[in-house]
C-alpha cells in the first residue's frame, strides 16, 4: 500500500494522548484538490465536530490555488468528512465524554490518488505528562547509549 503524505500534524503526538484513530475521506472543491497536490496545507489548529449526523473539519487551511482564475475557494471553510454511520455514532458518543477531541493527524493520497484524512480521538496532555514523556525518553536513550558502549 503506497501513501503519499501531503501534511502531518507532528505536534499532535506531543500535545495529546491518542486514544483511537480513524481514516476518512473528505469532500473537496476542485481548486482545493489541486492546491493539495501542490502541498499547500496547514492543519495544526484543525479539529472536527459531529453536527446533525455529519462530521465537519474546521480550521484546516488549504491555500488558494495559484491558477484558479475565477473559481476560488475559502481557505478555512468547514469541510465534510466522509465516514460510515457507525463510525460517526461512535465518534459522537466518545466526544460526549469530558475532554475528548477529534483532530486531524495527517492528509495523504491513497494508492488510487484519493485524498484521505487520518483522524484521532485525543485527550489533551497536561504539562507534567509532557515532562514525564521527555524524562522517559531520556532514560531510554541513556540505557541504549550504555548498552552500545558496553558491547563495543
Amino acid at each position: 500500500m503506497r501513501r503519499k503524505t501531503i501534511a502531518e500534524n507532528r505536534k499532535a503526538y506531543h500535545d495529546y494522548s491518542i486514544l483511537e484513530k480513524f481514516e476518512a475521506g473528505i469532500e473537496l472543491r476542485g481548486t482545493e484538490a489541486k492546491s493539495l497536490r501542490e502541498g499547500s496545507l496547514n492543519l495544526r489548529s484543525g479539529y472536527a465536530k459531529t453536527l446533525n449526523g455529519e462530521v465537519l473539519l474546521y480550521d484546516v487551511h488549504i491555500a488558494l490555488y495559484r491558477n484558479a482564475g475565477y473559481a476560488e475557494h475559502e481557505p478555512t471553510r468547514p469541510r465534510r468528512l466522509l465516514l460510515h454511520k457507525s463510525e460517526i455514532r461512535r465518534i459522537y458518543g466518545k466526544q460526549q465524554e469530558k475532554g475528548l477531541t477529534l483532530i486531524p493527524l495527517s492528509f495523504y493520497f491513497n494508492e488510487r490518488g484519493i485524498v484521505k484524512v487520518s483522524l484521532a480521538l485525543v485527550k489533551g496532555k497536561k504539562s507534567y505528562d509532557k515532562r514525564e514523556v521527555i524524562k522517559r525518553r531520556m532514560q531510554l536513550r541513556e540505557i541504549e547509549e550504555k548498552r552500545k558502549h558496553g558491547r563495543s
